[in-house]
């Protein structure tokens, strides 16, 4: 009799790692990592310290949010219907400049908790205080890819403390929280960070064998600003300077040429398309069809709570979905496999873990989630991918595993109070808007 930690049986299993849909399946866990995938009438053999009954439940990999800013759930609500340059200087900017470590570790941990409740296993964060982020990780038991701000904004000085900061955490922070934690480092944006800062990064990176987030061709007035500057667009500039390369995760990327989308291929640039955020804020979207025709990783991401308003994925997908047939005209184009493709196989490549998560194989982290199908909403389910694109919301799921460990069973939350939690990013806000 084989033993595992943890065997879930009866569920439909949706591998990620080709077309596949394993009715009546069973999955084993144990140390953390997947060790049987298969019919429950191949697990008769294995023995299991807890076993889950998931009939009626689909078992996929947790989502992976590409491209947020956690901490930002302090903001939800509080900058709304504006402009992109009006939200960030008026409103954003002056808020973070008055942010607290424990502030950042509030709202982060609020965050944590939202996308528990919603189905995001792993997730790729840009922010400052981002210590208090990457405990807020440890605490909830999350998987996080984190980045410390880098900002310079014609002020050197500043650009110097943030980008030695930045390192200072990819070092110390990487591996973190038993391995949940990896570093990457956080450059802003091109019209923030000099050439010869984002040149420093870039040397940083290949020292520290870490990757880059950085938000690229996010607003067209931007874009043009930066073209009458430079004479060259934002993806020229960073490919002149030699800042393009595989380990690039860049957020948006809307607006762009044939040549961009060319340059960003040829350079293996991984592509966050943030749908809400873009629509939301008037910004339009990115040609993702184009991109993924090139060769180019195209993944998902909510951006932060205050551009978007929530952390669930679900909505993006459906959202991602529906915005690439209306710019297209085409209903045939990012179908919903592609989509659930983008919110976990692609986004685990981006993030540098494909090895590691992203689908459900034999070997590789447990992080995965249980999706209750016993709805009405989700009644006949002809088409289990169609399903959980285009119908399922954040709350239909009800359990989420994380390196093996069982986060939320039953929709009950384990090891956080989420009373407490939102209490104490209600007294955070308050604080925050005082000062």
């Amino acid at each position: 009799m084989e033993k595992a930690d943890i065997l879930i049986r009866g569920c439909i299993i949706l591998p990620m790692d080709r077309k596949e849909i394993i009715e009546n399946g069973a999955l084993a866990i144990k140390d953390g990592k997947i060790a049987f995938v298969g019919k429950s009438v191949a697990a008769t053999n294995i023995e299991a310290e807890k076993e889950i009954n998931a009939k009626g439940k689909v078992a996929m990999p947790g989502l992976i949010n590409g491209h947020t800013h956690l901490p930002m759930t302090l903001f939800r609500g509080i900058a709304e219907d504006q402009p992109l340059n009006t939200w960030l200087r008026k409103t954003i900017w002056p808020l973070e400049a008055k942010l607290k470590a424990e502030d950042v570790y509030a709202g982060a941990l609020l965050g944590c908790l939202e996308m528990i409740k919603s189905g995001t296993t792993c997730f790729a964060d840009m922010y400052f205080h981002e210590d208090m982020v990457a405990k807020a990780v440890e605490k909830s038991g999350l998987r996080g890819v984190l980045a410390q701000g880098i900002i310079e904004s014609e002020h050197k000085l500043l650009g110097a403390v943030t980008l030695r900061k930045s390192v200072n955490f990819a070092k110390k922070f990487h591996g973190y929280a038993n391995g949940r934690v990896r570093t990457m480092l956080g450059p802003h944006a091109t019209y923030s960070c000099s050439s010869n800062l984002l040149k420093k990064v870039k040397k940083k990176s290949a020292e520290l064998n870490v990757g880059v987030q950085i938000h690229l061709a996010e607003s067209k007035v931007v874009f043009k600003e930066f073209e009458k500057k430079h004479g060259l667009c934002e993806i020229e500039f960073l490919d002149k300077i030699g800042f393009l390369n595989e380990r690039v995760l860049a957020a948006h990327c809307i607006d762009l040429s044939e040549e961009d989308m060319h340059i960003l291929s040829k350079r293996g640039v991984n592509v966050v398309h943030v749908p809400v955020a873009n629509m939301k804020l008037g910004e339009g979207a990115a040609k993702v069809k184009d991109l993924m025709d090139l060769g180019v990783n195209v993944c998902l991401g909510t951006d932060g709570p205050a551009s978007n308003n929530t952390l669930d994925m679900f909505e993006t997908m459906k959202i991602a979905a529906l915005l690439q047939k209306h710019t297209y005209r085409d209903p045939t184009v990012l179908p919903a496999y592609e989509v659930l493709k983008m919110a976990t196989i692609n986004s685990a490549k981006a993030l540098g873990l494909t090895k590691e998560i992203g689908s459900i194989e034999v070997g590789k982290k447990a992080d995965l989630i249980l999706v209750d199908l016993s709805k009405p909403h989700l009644k006949p389910l002809h088409n289990i991918y169609a399903g959980l694109v285009y119908a399922v919301h954040g709350n239909d799921v009800d359990t989420v595993i994380v390196d093996g460990k069982i986060l939320m069973e039953n929709k009950q939350v384990k090891g956080l109070d989420e009373r407490v939690i939102m209490e104490n990013a209600q007294k955070a806000t308050l604080r925050l808007l005082s000062r």
